[in-house]
């Protein structure tokens, strides 16, 4: 398995050492939008570059959990389980949606 902690610290030196953004925030919350958007586009085009897009949107998200000091491991492993106990209902539409349960 892939230790996403060493990854997010590789692209958050590699940011660094090029000169590219590490503190501003809301700048990286934007480009991550503008990642995905590009991905969307490559998907819906049917372009080549469709990985290559979506790996750039995986590069932004761990490089702005570093930055925000965010174990982006350890929120998946946490949220993949919260996820697996969850129950959901369709929608009138058809959609599945999350059901409150009380405990």
């Amino acid at each position: 398995m892939i230790d996403l902690k060493k990854l997010q610290k590789q692209v958050y030196n590699h940011k660094a050492k090029r000169g590219f953004n590490v503190k501003d925030v809301s700048m990286e919350f934007c480009l991550l939008s503008e990642e995905l958007s590009e991905a969307y586009r490559a998907y819906y085009q049917k372009e080549d570059n469709l990985g290559e897009e979506l790996a750039d949107v995986f590069i932004y998200l761990l490089g702005l959990a570093e930055i925000l000091k965010v174990d982006l491991e350890k929120e998946f492993v946490k949220k993949m389980e919260k996820n697996k106990n969850r129950v959901y209902k369709k929608n009138k539409k058809g959609v599945l949606v999350k059901q409150n349960l009380k405990s």
